[in-house]
Formats: C-alpha cells, structure tokens, sequence
C-alpha cells in the first residue's frame, strides 16, 4: 500500500470516529439525556389534580425535564395506586412525586425506591416513611382552621355542626379533620360536633349528608374537606330542599363549588394553590437531581374565599375550574 492510499484511509476512519462520537439519538448520552420525573397522584378526575398536573408539565417546560402525571381512577383506590407506583419505580425514573391516599401503605415501595436511588417527593398529601426528601403541600392543618374560624362565625358560634371528611388515611383527610375540630374544642365551647363522616366521592358524600341532617334536624352547619365531599355537602341540602338553612363550608375549588359560593348555596371554602403544588414538586425534583439541597417542607399557601372576595385577582389566580 502506497503512502498516498494510507493517508486517505486514516482520513476516512477519522470521518467514521467522529460521526459515531456525535450519535447519542437515542438519550443515552450521559449528561446530554432529558431528566425524567413521574408523579403519581392520589386521584386524576376532580379537577384539582388537573391543576397539579398542570403545574408539574409548566415546570416541566420551564426546567427541561420529561414529566409523566398519573392517579388512581377512583381516589379511595389504594391497591391501584400502589400498582402504578411499582410500575413506575419498574421504570426507574430520575425522581418521583408521591401524593400518597393511604399514608402507610406505601411503606414497602419506599424502601423499593431508596435502594434504587430514585427520590422521592411526597406533594399535597405526606408519606408514612422518612423515604421523601421533601414534602410539597398546604399546611393542612392550619387551613382547616381557618375554616373552622369561618364556620363558627357563620353560624353566631353555637350551635350543631357535622364533617363530611374525604377519607381517614391520608395526611390530608387526618389533617383537615384534625385542624377542623381542634379549633373548635379550643376556641368554640358552644360549638357542638355530633358527627364526622367519610368519602370524598360527591355522590356517596350526598348520601351520608342526608343521613346526618336527618338524624340532626337542628344542625346549623356542615364541612366538606374536599372537592368531592364539600360538592356532596351542597348536593344533600339542595335535593332535600332545605336551601338557606344550613351553613356549609367547603375546601377546595373546581366550577361547582364556585358556582354554589356565587349563588350562596355555599358560604366559603378553602382553596389550595394546586397548581403551585404540581409546579412546586418537579423544581424540587429538579434540585435533588441536581444535588442541590431543598427544604424539608415546601408550603404552598391557602385563602378562604367567597362571596365578597371570589373576584379578586389574588384569589382566581388559585381557583381552578
């Protein structure tokens, strides 16, 4: 081989190195790979995962990182929602966001996700387990008293009152129980609570509304703790025809329940900044990844609204519908 033929052949070689080195299509090129955060939710129908979800893809887009939402079809559905848990663990995701329905439950996936190096953020409803990093939600405690304050002053602070509770599992549904009727025992002494009910399902909420006001024809007032219950709630007392006579309080937002505070059906409610929340989780993602600290409770902040207030900009920036 002449000296002219080796030199066009090493030209050539270099050419193929140099493409090959460039070839990283497929994302498998360290560094230069899309980071990839799975958030598994409690739910996906009630309009305020939708909010959540859609502040996660907006950090998503802001921070360059593939972000997957999912819940159980039925909020209640623990067995299913652990089944999604395991099969995105299986998938072995940069980071993942954990809004647990049963707080316990998740126990064993945690250790699952420890060992496999993948973090955990818990958002809107805290985890059993010191697995999470982090914990992205409303100070649920606080805001049910603040919704208990409003109650009592609806309701001249005495008189009988009961709670529709969307469950009693989860850090929320303990947590916007517990902060509701602690406020009362300490601060309401004519403030009697003659019952506490749980589902966060509108029609079984209904349901168990009705049996409550039947059992109690001088009850003054009535608590939902979400979307669900609170939309149960204003359900009960529009089918039993008893419009005005009851005080009702909700948590929450979504169309219905803004559009039975605006008709008066509804006195007030709570509401999150679930979107915050969904953002809130993917930057803390996000940081972890990066291996930049973040702190140990991300509070995402809460209004009471109605009426007099449902208007302004502060507020219908946190409502959803």
């Amino acid at each position: 081989m002449n000296k002219k033929m080796i030199t066009s052949l090493f030209g050539v070689m270099a050419i193929v190195v140099a493409l090959t080195g460039c070839s990283t299509s497929d994302g498998g090129g360290g560094g230069d790979k899309q980071p990839y955060v799975a958030l598994i939710s409690k739910g996906f129908r009630h309009q305020f995962w939708q909010a959540v979800k859609a502040g996660a893809e907006q950090a998503g887009k802001e921070f360059n990182v593939k972000v997957t939402f999912e819940g159980a079809q039925e909020e209640g559905n623990v067995e299913q929602q652990i089944q999604l848990l395991q099969t995105t663990l299986d998938k072995h995701p940069d980071a993942v966001g954990f809004a647990a329905i049963d707080s316990k439950a998740a126990g064993p996936l945690m250790l699952q996700a420890k060992n496999d190096k993948i973090p955990v953020i818990a958002f809107d409803s805290g985890v059993d387990s010191d697995v999470p990093i982090c914990t992205a939600s409303t100070d649920n405690l606080a805001a049910a008293a603040e919704a208990a304050k409003h109650m009592a002053d609806l309701i001249g602070h005495e008189g009988k009152i009961a709670l529709v509770v969307h469950d009693q599992t989860s850090v929320t549904g303990v947590q916007r129980r517990d902060g509701f009727v602690d406020y009362m025992k300490k601060n309401e002494p004519k403030v009697q609570i003659v019952d506490i009910q749980y589902s966060g399902d509108p029609l079984k909420a209904t349901d168990l509304a009705k049996a409550i006001i039947a059992a109690n024809p001088d009850l003054k007032g009535l608590y939902g703790s979400n979307e669900g219950a609170a939309i149960g709630v204003v359900h009960a007392v529009q089918e039993l025809g008893i419009t005005g006579k009851l005080k009702i309080v909700g948590f929450d937002s979504g169309k219905d329940q803004i559009d039975a505070i605006n008709s008066g059906l509804m006195a007030g409610a709570i509401t999150q900044n679930p979107v915050g929340i969904g953002y809130e989780t993917v930057k803390a993602a996000v940081a972890i990844i990066k291996g930049q600290s973040v702190p140990k409770t991300i509070d995402t902040g809460y209004y009471w609204y109605d009426k007099t207030n449902i208007a302004d900009t502060k507020i219908t920036a946190v409502l959803y519908q």
